[in-house]
């Protein structure tokens, strides 16, 4: 999945919350109220105008942070499990209407987390540009003609989500009937960097060398394909969100591929490029950022716009609160190899990051999607210590 100029400047687009919590968050210890006690109250977390999550980006003041996680619904699951066995094929599952509504709920209807997420794909919208691919089971995405020449780029046309993806926008509305504002009901797309790589390399890539090759010795090619992307992907965010979607996250999983100064070029301006279009049209709509391993990218990762920053666990996150500044929240950035350990141990983990991150512009999640093999009770202890937790 996930699924890119000169120096840039803070824009001028601010959220509420930023207005909100130029103080900082504050670093009062979290508490624990018993876990019958949050799982009772989890199903009014949220208000009948705003879900919790919501809440919590916008810098409002709120008892505890939301929590959700990233590949929540998956593989880990026996009901995902059961449903392939029907469904082998992904896109078979990922683009019919009433499996994606299934699956996004089935984390929804076990675990009550505060955020629901719909069941797709970051490469969804490549047949609607014109760039056939498929999800190959044990090798992963797969685009049949990689895009290398400024011929096959031009081939390459804007993305019309109406047209080529109803599901998504029948399956959002679905959801926002289904889970009404108990939670949020999550969109997502591919940012512009990391959809190029997967086109250009042909799918997932080591060592990432045929898309640098196009970067570096032909720029203006590469240039012209992540503007394509670009215009489409703030198309697909406005897509969702006009059909239910509550808050968008942002994949840019392989920007970290890139260095600092190849990131402000190819990837940063296109970023801030959406989150601008986007924010024209619809300035209420929090928008999230996650790319994996962006210690190094760490500040310049706000000056795209967005609202929340998804940390990975790589990155300490009282360090990573410093570095972003106060005035955007975060979300994250518990080791998903922690759900592995003993519930002692992840209670631990989960505390240690909340509280670090403060009680004001937090979404506790992951630092990266929940890895196959997860024990479901597990992922079930989580959702209850976090819910458990109190300001």
């Amino acid at each position: 999945m996930a699924t890119a100029c000169p120096p840039l400047s803070l824009p001028s687009t601010t959220s509420l919350l930023r207005r909100s919590a130029r103080a900082g968050p504050s670093r009062r210890p979290v508490r624990c109220s018993a876990v019958g006690e949050a799982v009772a109250e989890a199903a009014v977390a949220g208000t009948a105008d705003e879900p919790l999550l919501v809440s919590a980006i916008r810098g409002k003041k709120v008892d505890r942070p939301p929590v959700w996680l990233m590949r929540q619904a998956g593989r880990y699951m026996k009901s995902y499990q059961n449903l392939c066995e029907r469904y082998p094929l992904f896109r078979e599952r990922s683009e019919n209407v009433d499996l994606v509504v299934e699956i996004s709920l089935q984390p929804w209807k076990v675990f009550k987390p505060d955020g629901v997420i719909l069941f797709s794909d970051i490469l969804t919208p490549l047949p609607g540009m014109n760039i056939p691919f498929d999800i190959v089971k044990g090798k992963g995405p797969v685009i049949y003609d990689p895009l290398r020449t400024a011929a096959a780029v031009n081939e390459v046309r804007e993305f019309v989500p109406g047209e080529w993806v109803p599901y998504v926008g029948q399956a959002l509305n679905i959801l926002r009937q289904e889970v009404k504002n108990e939670a949020a009901v999550l969109g997502f797309v591919g940012a512009p960097f990391t959809l190029a790589s997967y086109c250009v390399e042909g799918g997932s890539s080591k060592n990432f060398s045929k898309i640098k090759k196009m970067a570096f010795a032909e720029p203006e090619i590469l240039h012209t394909l992540l503007q394509k992307f670009t215009t489409s992907m703030a198309n697909y965010i406005k897509y969702q969100a006009d059909n239910g979607a509550q808050a968008v996250q942002i994949f840019d999983s392989w920007a970290t591929e890139l260095s600092p100064v190849d990131f402000e070029e190819f990837s940063l301006p296109y970023l801030k490029q959406i989150v601008d279009s986007v924010k024209e049209t619809h300035p209420d709509l929090p928008l999230i950022l996650y790319a994996s391993g962006s210690g190094g990218l760490l500040e310049r990762l706000p000056l795209t716009g967005v609202d929340v920053v998804s940390l990975d666990w790589t990155v300490d996150m009282a360090e990573g609160r410093k570095r972003l500044g106060s005035n955007i929240a975060v979300q994250g950035n518990v080791d998903p190899g922690v759900l592995f350990g003993s519930k002692e141990f992840i209670t631990k983990r989960i505390h240690d990051t909340v509280q670090k991150a403060g009680n004001e512009g937090h979404v506790l999640n992951l630092g990266h999607g929940i890895k196959v093999g997860t024990p479901e009770e597990n992922v079930a202890h989580f959702f209850e210590v976090a819910k458990a937790i109190r300001y």
